[in-house]
């Protein structure tokens, strides 16, 4: 099948209908999320950065990458931190410059503006896009939980994994390799922060998305 030749969706198709973005992922709205760690494990493991991206649709139905929202974390108490794992993402987590805040306040800054933006598209949950994507949301819900942070806006477990969807479109799995096939800018040294890894995975999701028209009667 040759993906470039089918046509983007067309926002028109519904005009009465709910914004087109909510139509097109049965009321799911498109939130990239990137996080940086002291380690694998949720829940002993402390969050270090939050990077989140909402997806928009522009006037020809292509779906593009919001504003970036991004924080820097402070480990919770009693939180472990793996050396192995600050030594592969460079983070100091007790930096003076580092700017971060407690895990509560970091929620509020990024999933404030996620509900809203669930609101005003017409959807019903947002849903987590992100490269290994389970990894991202367990780190988000574990942070949830710890701080009884209310309404959060995510699905508990449903995803799009860039992973397989790259795997699918490219042959490609790791994120830098998938970019690049994809046609996109890839810088090593950047790589590994928050923000830079959303970025990159919110501009390939959107690239493989945009390969495929919406379907007749999408969100049915």
């Amino acid at each position: 099948m040759d993906l470039n030749a089918l046509a983007p969706p067309d926002p028109n198709d519904e005009p009465d209908g709910p914004p087109a973005i909510a139509r097109r992922f049965r009321g799911f709205l498109p939130v990239v999320v990137d996080v940086e760690t002291a380690g694998f494990d949720a829940r002993r493991h402390a969050l270090l950065e939050i990077a989140a991206i909402i997806i928009r649709m522009d006037e020809a139905g292509r779906l593009v990458p919001g504003q970036t929202l991004a924080c820097h974390v402070l480990p919770f108490i009693g939180a472990d931190l793996d050396p192995r794992a600050l030594a592969f993402n460079k983070i100091d987590p007790h930096h003076p410059f580092r700017d971060a805040v407690s895990e509560r306040d970091a929620l509020r800054h990024i999933l404030g503006p996620i509900r809203k933006a669930v609101g005003s598209q017409g959807c019903t949950r947002a849903i987590l896009v992100g490269h290994n994507a389970h990894f991202d949301l367990g780190f988000l819900k574990a942070a949830v939980e710890r701080t009884g942070f209310k309404r959060d806006p995510f699905h508990a477990f449903s995803v799009f994994d860039t992973v397989t969807l790259a795997g699918v479109a490219y042959g490609q799995t790791v994120l830098a390799k998938a970019a690049q096939a994809a046609g996109l800018d890839w810088d090593n040294s950047e790589a590994h922060s928050a923000v830079y890894d959303a970025e990159k995975t919110a501009a390939l999701f959107c690239t493989i998305v945009n390969q495929w028209r919406m379907p007749r009667g999408g969100g049915d």
